[in-house]
């Protein structure tokens, strides 16, 4: 991968990861009502989910994307325009972080990890998401196949989640009350992430200079 894509998927994938969504705000309830052995166990869970993703991307969109260039541009497009319906959405539809500080019933770290795990495979937003993010930074005519590209680029984004939410799952107490003190940071968040997805999602769908 050229090292221009690689450092623009790394600079948007943080700042992906670290935006309001179903996971992060798990983490952070996790840590408020349960403490935070049980929200770093979260942030393990929802990353394993990631790999599962990245296995399913890897291996449904290889033979698509090696078959023709054609396929590969289409995917290309398609996935760009999702992008920036995404950050649009972002941008009109801003939440707040929902935590909640009422006690929670004890569950065991099992019971916490497959939950997160759960929540996070079979949610469709996010099997959709990888399928439009992860072909973008692909490169058909590299070495080493589309497959192993995407499966690179998934596990790389799955390993940066589970740093960040370890981060967030490890300040969780404080950084549930510091956020819901300042819900104008969600916001802000909100349209931060909106403006990289539409700005990305445009760069991405941009003829590429040969």
């Amino acid at each position: 991968m050229e090292e221009t894509k690689l450092l623009l998927f790394l600079a948007a994938s943080v700042i992906v990861i670290v935006a309001p969504g179903p996971d992060n705000i798990l983490v952070l309830t996790r840590g408020v009502t349960l403490g935070r052995k049980a929200a770093l166990v979260s942030a393990t869970g929802a990353s394993t989910g990631l790999v599962c993703h990245s296995l399913f991307a890897a291996t449904g969109l290889s033979a698509i994307l090696a078959s023709s260039a054609t396929a590969y541009s289409v995917v290309k497009y398609v996935g760009a325009a999702y992008l920036i319906y995404l950050g649009v959405r972002s941008l009109l539809d801003r939440k707040r972080f929902a935590l909640s500080s009422e006690g929670a019933p004890h569950l065991g770290t099992r019971s916490v990890y497959a939950q997160a795990v759960l929540s996070n495979v079979f949610n469709p937003k996010i099997a959709v998401f990888f399928l439009a993010y992860l072909p973008q930074f692909a490169d058909p005519s590299a070495n080493g196949g589309v497959a192993l590209q995407l499966l690179v680029l998934g596990l790389t984004f799955a390993l940066m989640t589970w740093t960040i939410f370890s981060a967030i799952a490890y300040c969780s107490g404080a950084l549930g009350s510091w956020l819901r003190r300042r819900p104008r940071v969600a916001n802000g968040l909100s349209w931060l992430t909106g403006g990289v997805l539409v700005g990305l999602g445009l760069r991405l769908a941009w003829p590429e200079r040969r």
